[in-house]
């Protein structure tokens, strides 16, 4: 029922204070509504311990997703917060935030997972907002050969149907942990026009994808099924494109050249954050 279109495989990266990662995806294109997925997985301190110190954001959406250790935030808004295993941690950045993420230090090792989601052009220079989600708010969907775990958006399989503590996710997006316990499947049905990614964990689908692997899944008339042959950890990730043009820099993802030059120079000039509070007024 299900077949891949396109698989993209994590390579090693490094970003923040030195923080070592695995980059799954970046802009390289066919990943619409999304932008970015990195899987920040270190045991040794000194490959995670500096951190995200403050730096800038203008123009999407961020989710973070623990599932060891833990993270603080603080920004320019006032925000802070602290996401341990379980936890996941929603910034929308719109008009502009400055924000750090650091490692909380009594912690052994960090695993866990961050996607950046577009905004439509017509979102980008909205008021920011921000929101720590606890593991206890997701809903949770157990059956014999596993767990769905939803973080964001609205999720229906064989199974059932559930909501993430999430509703607003980007224009419509959603984002789940799958855990398989044991040889089984699952199957999923999209909305009109919504596509379906898997990044697998741990373990392998039986479709083909490995640990280590995202992949694009074809649906038939809208449905997918997913199916492993022995424990298994997958996120999902489902979204309408947004088919918009993407410009970007850095931490500022606009529409045009122009734009990015606009949110450098409030930026250069401390208008970045000022100008999410005329907003607000």
């Amino acid at each position: 029922m299900s077949n891949i279109k396109q698989r993209w495989s994590a390579r090693p990266a490094q970003d923040g204070a030195g923080v070592k990662m695995w980059r799954i995806h970046d802009f390289s294109g066919g990943f619409d509504p999304f932008l970015m997925l990195d899987e920040l997985k270190a045991d040794a301190e000194e490959d995670y311990i500096g951190g995200f110190p403050p730096h800038p954001h203008r123009g999407f959406e961020t989710l973070t997703y623990i599932l060891h250790g833990g993270l603080t935030h603080q920004d320019s808004l006032g925000h802070r917060g602290e996401v341990r295993a379980g936890d996941a941690q929603w910034m929308s950045a719109a008009s502009g935030v400055i924000h750090s993420e650091m490692p909380l230090l009594d912690q052994q090792g960090l695993h866990a997972f961050q996607l950046w989601i577009n905004l439509p052009a017509a979102r980008k220079m909205d008021v920011p907002q921000y929101r720590d989600v606890r593991a206890e708010q997701m809903g949770r969907l157990s059956w014999d050969q596993g767990e769905l775990i939803a973080i964001a958006g609205h999720w229906q399989t064989n199974q059932g149907g559930l909501d993430g503590a999430l509703t607003q996710l980007g224009e419509g997006a959603a984002l789940a942990d799958l855990r398989f316990t044991a040889a089984g499947q699952l199957e999923l049905e999209l909305p009109a026009q919504h596509v379906l990614w898997v990044y697998v964990y741990r373990g392998e689908l039986a479709e083909g994808v490995s640990s280590g692997q995202l992949a694009q899944l074809h649906s038939d008339h809208g449905r997918i099924r997913l199916s492993a042959d022995q424990p298994c950890g997958l996120l999902l990730l489902v979204g309408a494109p947004l088919q918009e043009p993407i410009a970007h820099y850095g931490p500022f993802v606009m529409n045009t050249e122009q734009e990015i030059r606009q949110a450098l120079a409030d930026y250069q000039s401390g208008r970045l954050v000022s100008s999410a509070s005329e907003i607000a007024e």
